[in-house]
Formats: structure tokens, sequence, C-alpha cells
């Protein structure tokens, strides 16, 4: 959370770049005095008339010590008009950012496991702990629909080398299982139930992964999930 609270705080796009064909990575201006903790999320609001009062939440995916904030953004053409217009901003374009939340809180070594664009929570997590030299044996299971849909997947394989697991949905290729996160594909990959598990994603891929991970053992006070993505 800020220092100090301020309701609304204008910013500028400094750059964006796509890291997938529709996720794309906004670098912004950073208030003064400006904090977060990894995993924490704020408000974005489109700085134009007609989109004021329009607030959705966004993960900081960006470290606090950086002098810019950093969102990486799912953008859906089709369904989302909200996003639609984030992607046609330009460089030096206004947005309101509000204070920082609670998403999700580091607690403990253990188990990321995300689907899709519910990685953002855990990207500036798992920077933080590289930073810190405290990635330990963190480990990520990530789930998308094709190879091409993977996030920052270099930076995740360097980060994390053989503790970055990667399975895919609608695409059967060699290198990756093909198949979801289930209660099968858990009881192969994950040996030890005691430690925590993070998970992000569409609701029912989080209560269905909750569910199955603890029939396998895992203690339902070590298994944390917040946001629907």
């Amino acid at each position: 959370m800020n220092g100090t609270w301020q309701d609304e705080n204008f910013i500028q796009i400094l750059e964006t770049e796509y890291l997938t064909h529709d996720v794309k990575r906004f670098k912004v201006t950073k208030p003064e005095g400006y904090q977060f903790i990894p995993g924490e999320a704020t408000d974005i609001v489109i700085d134009l008339p007609e989109w004021k009062g329009n607030r959705h939440a966004f993960t900081f995916t960006g470290l606090n010590e950086w002098d810019f904030l950093e969102f990486t953004i799912k953008i859906n053409r089709h369904r989302n008009r909200f996003t639609n217009k984030l992607d046609q901003l330009k460089v030096g374009d206004g947005l309101i950012i509000h204070d920082s939340f609670g998403a999700f809180k580091y607690q403990g070594e253990g188990i990321f496991i995300a689907g899709g664009s519910g990685i953002t929570p855990f990207i500036a997590i798992l920077r933080q702990l590289e930073k810190d030299e405290q990635i330990g044996n963190n480990t990520l299971l990530f789930s998308n629909k094709t190879v091409g849909d993977i996030i920052l997947k270099d930076e995740f394989e360097k980060m994390l080398g053989n503790r970055f697991l990667n399975t895919i949905t609608r695409e059967d290729i060699k290198i990756y299982p093909h198949q979801r996160i289930n209660q099968e594909y858990l009881a192969k990959h994950v040996q030890d139930f005691s430690q925590y598990f993070y998970i992000c994603g569409k609701r029912k891929m989080m209560d269905d992964i909750k569910v199955e991970l603890m029939a396998l053992g895992a203690d339902e006070n070590k298994i944390v999930t917040e946001m629907d993505f």
C-alpha cells in the first residue's frame, strides 16, 4: 500500500510491447512515492472523459524499486471493450491508477499454478524472489492453450530451469504434455503436498485444482487463490 494514499494518480504510457499475440506489456510512469508489494494490483482508468469511472484491476508485473510501473495485460479483442481501448492507446496517452491492494501475498516456498494470463500476479513475486536470491525450490506449473500463448517463456526458463513446467491443452506437440492440470498431473509432478500452493486462472480452474490438491493431501490453509482471470 502507498505510504501517502491518493485516490487518483495520473500517469502516462512510456512504452508498449506485445509479449504474445494477445498479451501486451505496458510500461508507464510511476507517481512519486507510489509503492506496492509483489503480487498486488491496482485499479486502472483510461484518462478520457467517456471512460472515467470505468475501473479495472490489473496486477503489477514489475518490481517496486523500478522507476516506472509495468503491467502485463491480455487484450481480449472480442469481448472486452476496456482492453481493446488499452490496446489502441499510444505512448504519451494518460491513465489513472488508484491505491495498490492485496491480490497474492507470498507466504513461503511452494508451487505456483497458473492458467494463461493468470500468470500475471506471479511475475513480480518470482522476479523479486530471484533478485533477492530466494527463488529456492519454488516451482511454476503453467497451462496454456498453445505454445505461442506462453508468457515470458525465456525468462521463466532462465529463472526456474527444470522447475518451470508447461502443459498445453489445445495443441499436441512432443515437447510438452498435452493435458490440463488435474489430479493425475499434480500427482505426477508434485512430490510434497505439505508446501504452499498458489493458484491463479479462471475461477473454475482454481476451484477444481484446490479440490484436487486437497484430495492429494494438501493443507487447505496453504492453498492461496485470489483473483479470477
